[in-house]
């Protein structure tokens, strides 16, 4: 046998006393056990002591999971939710919420420092969130066989039902008599609340037979709170009752849109956000800018809404639809949509020899690394970059400041507490 593996196997299993050092940008914290080895545990906090056994072995470290606090460290607090540490959902909740602050600057300092080759100030680089608890607007949710809601326990597919989530905004309450009349169908439920509005999107596994249906109808007529349901089967889309969500993004603008399409969670921090970024783009009238991945229009629309000429492409059809209908019932005349793929997007207007000053992208946690090279042909003056995935911004991003862009303002939100995720804005300007 050979020896790494006779050493994996050995140690799996083993019981082991552990100094936690730093959160990750993830689940777990590194920590260090007595032989030097790194161990990477979930549920954990800076400064923990801790007994850990051995869940999986990895070439450069261990995965382990807490078998006993021998000592908390200083930041350590007991998670607020009644179903964690199984619940899935939440994975930084031990952490007091300025020790989240402090580790989220930590890592996006370090990560972009790295890869940017800059150095960023961790004092208020993330901007805090009014509030840690009652901030998410919307929710994704599992299912089970019977229609029970709630979030896979972490690493796995065993449900732990819930319900209630105190991380969401009030308007959120758990529809579990329409889960259950749906039953074995449901894969996921998604509950979107925004001013007063709660809406429901059913992910199905199949399409519902008609008792389904009737079941599913007379539920949701004992259940006023919910104002809609849009029910995605996987051949089609339907939307029961009013599915329409409204989200003021801004003071007096007030973005409408199906709850099914892309929104940002806290809203907020959204809106700190979005003045930021329109305060980087030099917004104004005349400025010509490129809005990619522009969804509903959450950056268009405000850009548009001070006179910028924004062409604002998605390839989500419906989401394109939704900007234009704001842009008409807004009264917005210098915004453009169009319902491409974002690449392809770049191509069409490099031969069209568009040339905007600004352009704005907010790509999917997967990033946009494809569009780095075109779009620096482009040429804008500006770009600016919403992610909240560090480690995809970074990776981007570094392909354009090897050019001939520079890092001038990073900016970071904390749309997420409680979690390893934060919202990041970086400015590169043409040099």
């Amino acid at each position: 046998m050979p020896q790494e593996l006779h050493t994996a196997r050995g140690r799996q299993g083993m019981t082991l006393e552990v100094e936690v050092t730093a959160m990750t940008f993830g689940p777990y914290a590194l920590a260090r056990a007595s032989d030097g080895r790194t161990v990477m545990v979930p549920n954990a906090a800076p400064g923990d002591r801790l007994a850990v056994s051995v869940t999986a072995h990895r070439r450069d470290y261990d995965l382990a999971r807490i078998e006993r606090i021998l000592k908390a460290g200083p930041a350590r607090r007991e998670p607020p939710c009644p179903f964690l540490p199984r619940c899935g959902g939440c994975d930084w909740q031990q952490l007091d919420y300025a020790a989240q602050l402090r580790a989220k600057s930590g890592i996006i300092a370090s990560t972009l420092g790295r890869s940017l080759n800059i150095e960023l100030a961790t004092d208020a680089l993330v901007v805090p969130a009014p509030s840690e608890f009652a901030y998410r607007s919307r929710i994704r949710l599992k299912a089970d066989s019977e229609g029970r809601l709630g979030f896979f326990e972490r690493g796995s597919n065993r449900l732990v039902p819930i319900d209630r989530c105190i991380v969401a905004v009030p308007e959120i309450v758990l529809p579990h008599e329409i889960a259950t009349a749906i039953g074995n169908a449901l894969g996921e439920m998604e509950l979107v609340g925004a001013e007063g509005r709660e809406v429901g999107v059913a992910y199905l596994r199949r399409p519902l037979k008609r008792a389904e249906m009737e079941r599913m109808g007379a539920a949701m007529d004992k259940n006023p709170a919910l104002r809609g349901l849009i029910v995605h089967e996987p051949a089609r889309r339907y939307v029961l009752g009013d599915g329409e969500i409204r989200l003021e993004i801004e003071p007096g603008l007030e973005l409408r849109a199906d709850a099914d399409l892309f929104s940002q969670v806290n809203q907020e921090q959204n809106r700190a956000m979005v003045a930021a970024v329109m305060e980087m783009a030099g917004a104004r009238e005349g400025v010509e800018i490129l809005d990619l991945f522009c969804g509903a229009g959450n950056l268009s629309l405000p850009a548009a809404r001070r006179g910028a000429k924004v062409r604002g492409i998605d390839s989500d059809a419906l989401a394109v639809a939704a900007a234009e209908r704001n842009a008409r019932r807004l009264g917005v005349s210098t915004a453009r949509f169009i319902a491409m793929d974002a690449a392809q997007g770049l191509q069409f207007l490099a031969r069209a020899r568009y040339r905007p000053e600004v352009v704005i992208l907010d790509p999917p946690r997967t990033g946009a690394a494809e569009l780095m090279e075109p779009l620096t042909r482009l040429g804008p003056r500006h770009i600016i970059y919403v992610s909240c995935d560090i480690t995809t911004l970074a990776r981007d991003l570094h392909a354009v400041v090897s050019g001939r862009y520079r890092v001038r303002t990073v900016r970071a939100f904390d749309f997420f507490p409680n979690t390893h995720h934060v919202e990041t804005v970086v400015h590169a300007l043409l040099t």
